[in-house]
């Protein structure tokens, strides 16, 4: 062999795969391999695939995409083998689906799909669903054990469904939580609040109920702790043929009092739905409870409008920082160009600083100033013990019932359901 062959450097290695029936079909995504990838890429056909995944080259793989579209749906068995042979390899699998239908989706994502981005690709959706992949996975909280006892007792988490009887005879308050930046704390505001609703008097408490809406990222169930059921996908998937009675055959119930639609088990599409389906959950729900409490996704999507249209009041969660300031004039910029309801949002500035700190209450006031918002509620920093009740799977009324965190909240929740017995004594 010659000097200059051994001086030729070796070639990259192929660190991922597109996998396609074919890949011209899928240009976008070539375009954001080359861009995240470089040379360090392939494509295979779905046939090609599965042989190449049982041999030793494909050990170098870190991740492959496979990319499937309608035509593809007619014959899902040799997607479902190349899935298999890859989870198998333990090789990460990103999904990119282009018209696929919630069915057909469902079941690749049960596959063992670790992440799922829709095609046309979003700027920047196939860097982050990369980047989802590459994070170690995260190492489990121990469980607490049964013996250890609380200063509040913690109640029974009951797994079956609410126990009452779909009567229709309820018009509930639609209270949307809406985060507008990430960590803003809008899923842990939302199931705190419908958790003080649902326990504001002892007797003749109302009945409420929590939607978990994100259906990729809902943390409502590992914030009470509760299972995911396979029957939130059928419901979903099909809301034209639920009753009231299948809504609440989806539900499980937290201390038999807080009634709870929880995410999805598998990451879905926020197009699962539509407008339509959204508003006939929202009507079921406003039928048999007194307050609807809808954890929103940070995505704005096409039904956003519907729950929007539908809220009561919409809670926007916010921090005293840069880019929540920027996400309010943008969301405020779009939905006055859609002539949509505005004046409904309010807003709620997560972490707020304390009464002296006047540096901080300053720039609270500029910035709601210059966005032209009232910041009406002020959720102060309750420290590590809101992240602890979190990852626990209890409200802070049980883990921790003197955090500032809790007693803001319960004063909100006062606050609402004073408001609402007073409308609805004025109609009587």
């Amino acid at each position: 062999m010659s000097t200059a062959a051994n001086m030729l450097p070796d070639p990259a290695p192929i660190l991922a795969c597109t996998i396609s029936r074919d890949i011209q079909n899928f240009d976008l995504l070539i375009d954001d391999m080359e861009l995240e990838m470089g040379e360090s890429w392939g494509d295979l056909t779905f046939e090609d695939a599965r042989e190449f995944l049982t041999q030793p080259d494909a050990q170098s793989l870190e991740f492959v995409a496979i990319a499937v579209n309608s035509e593809d749906e007619s014959d899902l068995t040799r997607i479902t083998e190349v899935i298999k042979a890859a989870t198998l390899r333990q090789i990460k699998v990103i999904l990119i689906a282009d018209r696929i239908s919630p069915a057909g989706l469902h079941q690749l994502l049960r596959l063992g799909a670790d992440d799922f981005v829709p095609y046309p690709l979003p700027d920047g959706a196939l860097k982050e669903a990369i980047e989802r992949i590459r994070k170690p996975a995260a190492i489990p909280l121990p469980a607490t054990p049964a013996t250890v006892t609380h200063l509040h007792a913690v109640p029974d988490v009951a797994v079956q469904p609410p126990s009452f009887k779909a009567k229709g005879d309820r018009d509930g308050v639609v209270l949307p939580v809406h985060g507008l930046s990430g960590g803003s704390g809008a899923s842990t505001f939302a199931a705190n609040l419908a958790w003080e609703l649902a326990t504001i008097e002892k007797a003749n408490a109302p009945r409420v109920c929590l939607l978990d809406f994100d259906f990729q990222y809902g943390s409502v169930a590992t914030y009470l702790d509760l299972p995911r059921k396979e029957s939130v996908f059928e419901l979903l998937s099909d809301t034209a043929a639920a009753d009231s009675d299948a809504f609440l055959q989806a539900m499980l119930t937290y201390g038999d009092k807080l009634h709870v639609l929880t995410a999805p088990a598998d990451m879905l599409p926020l197009d699962i739905v539509t407008p339509e389906d959204i508003a006939r959950i929202i009507d079921m729900a406003q039928s048999n409870f007194d307050f609807v409490i809808i954890d929103m996704p940070k995505t704005i999507v096409a039904w956003t409008e519907t729950v929007l249209s539908r809220a009561h009041v919409y809670f926007a969660t916010m921090d005293l920082d840069l880019r929540s300031a920027q996400n309010v004039l943008r969301l405020v910029r779009a939905l006055k160009a859609e002539t949509l309801p505005h004046e409904k949002l309010r807003y709620i500035l997560n972490r707020a600083p304390k009464f002296t700190d006047l540096s901080a209450k300053s720039r609270v006031k500029r910035m709601s100033e210059s966005l032209d918002i009232r910041l009406e509620v002020q959720i102060p920093d309750g420290g590590p013990q809101v992240t602890q009740a979190n990852d626990h799977g209890h409200p802070l009324a049980i883990s921790a019932p003197k955090n500032p965190v809790r007693k803001e909240l319960q004063k909100l929740a006062r606050s609402l359901f004073d408001l609402n017995r007073a409308v609805e004594t004025g109609r009587s």
